[in-house]
């Protein structure tokens, strides 16, 4: 039982994270968790100025 419930868990945290992507690709965000993703060229350098 243990095991089905750690299973479900962890299929609900990956969808989760598989749709996150998708909606933020979706969105066309080029860099999904840089702070500068809409406004840098893609080379997820740091700033926006790379």
């Amino acid at each position: 039982m243990a095991n089905l419930i750690v299973s479900i868990i962890l299929i609900l945290m990956v969808g989760s994270a598989v749709y996150y992507i998708y909606k933020n690709k979706k969105k066309g965000v080029k860099c999904i968790g840089c702070p500068y993703s809409k406004g840098c060229s893609g080379g997820c350098g740091g700033s926006v100025n790379n």
